[in-house]
């Protein structure tokens, strides 16, 4: 087995694509990190994921990521090396195998295989560090029922809702959410971008949407909407943590489910958000408990409701939020006057030198 090393810079591997239902969303986020990526400093391997779930070493035009035609050419068989000694890829070559030491690992994963901690466990299995949270932290981010029972412990309020494991009964339905109150969102545990989430107003529309739900997962959430607006607050650090500007979503309509985030025709986003400096601060130091209260580092988007009579309300974690030039993350910390590139190249030194 042939082993390549480099020196002066530091190498990575840039992980995207998957097997998740975000698979393109990965792919746009991907091209950003690469294309604000400081060639001096970090020597990247690219390693795209398919959606059948094939890694493989891209090696082509940087361009055809985003046009998802990347898988056609210019790839080889890779695979992270389990074996803590190698702390490396290895890429199937004609001659045999190549092993690539590597400093860190970047998943530019969204949504399930990817940000839900698996990818995680399995570098931290190898000995790699990643760009980003563990795999504690990933799960306990991906499962919004389980980070909504830690975050409430520690006295943040989180909205009332109704746990289903298994399809319930058209009597469970209704006898389990009568004391909830409508409106009420019916989602997937574990799914992201507002995949398979439905707004109800009547208990007719439920097993509908606990059946849209269920294709998407194994465990549904009933709660109930929480009257107001959504803020989010982006987080970057490890033990000192770096606050971003607070955001706010506009709806008029609706509510910011897939479309609505990646093609913004009925809402908008403002950042900073059109609230007070006390208020936003309050936003700030809540999402800091969250984010430490879920073990996250690295980085994550703390997603909250603020409530008419100003009451702070937990929603979720993103602990790989979308990673476009004009995704809310990286605009969140634009507004405290980082550019792409130093967020880009702070996430792989906090991963590095932690």
């Amino acid at each position: 087995m042939e082993m390549n090393t480099t020196k002066n810079k530091t190498v990575i591997a840039i992980l995207f694509g998957g097997c998740s239902t975000e698979y393109e969303v990965s792919l746009q986020s991907a091209y950003s990190v690469i294309t604000h990526l400081n060639q001096e400093k970090y020597e990247a391997h690219l390693i795209g994921i398919t959606r059948e779930g094939t890694w493989l070493c891209y090696e082509g035009d940087i361009d055809r990521i985003p046009a998802d035609t990347w898988a056609s050419a210019d790839c080889l068989p890779a695979m992270l090396s389990p074996n803590r000694t190698d702390h490396g890829l290895l890429i199937a070559r004609t001659g045999g195998l190549e092993l690539i030491r590597l400093d860190a690992v970047f998943p530019v994963l969204h949504g399930k295989n990817g940000e839900d901690g698996t990818v995680q466990g399995l570098c931290e299995l190898a000995g790699l560090p990643v760009a980003g949270c563990g795999m504690k932290a990933s799960v306990l981010g991906m499962d919004k029922h389980l980070a909504h029972t830690l975050v409430s412990l520690d006295g943040i309020e989180v909205p009332n809702s109704v746990l289903f494991r298994r399809m319930p009964t058209e009597a469970e339905q209704f006898s389990m959410t009568e004391h909830l109150q409508y409106p009420l969102f019916v989602k997937p545990v574990k799914a992201g971008s507002s995949f398979g989430i439905t707004r109800i107003e009547t208990p007719a529309e439920l097993e509908e949407a606990i059946t849209l739900a269920f294709s998407h997962d194994d465990s549904v959430l009933v709660e109930e909407a929480i009257p107001g607006f959504e803020v989010g607050c982006a987080v970057l650090g490890n033990n000192s943590l770096i606050m971003g500007e607070v955001d706010e979503i506009e709806l008029s309509e609706g509510f910011f489910d897939y479309t609505e985030k990646y093609t913004l025709k009925t809402s908008r986003i403002h950042c900073p958000a059109r609230i007070d400096t006390e208020t936003a601060e309050r936003i700030r130091e809540t999402a800091a408990r969250i984010y430490r209260i879920l073990s996250c580092r690295g980085f994550a988007r703390v997603d909250m409701f603020l409530t008419p009579d100003n009451r702070i309300v937990f929603n979720e974690v993103n602990t790989i939020p979308g990673f476009t030039t004009h995704s809310r993350y990286p605009s969140m910390l634009k507004g405290i006057g980082m550019t792409f590139e130093e967020i880009v190249d702070a996430l792989i030194r906090l991963a590095v030198e932690p």
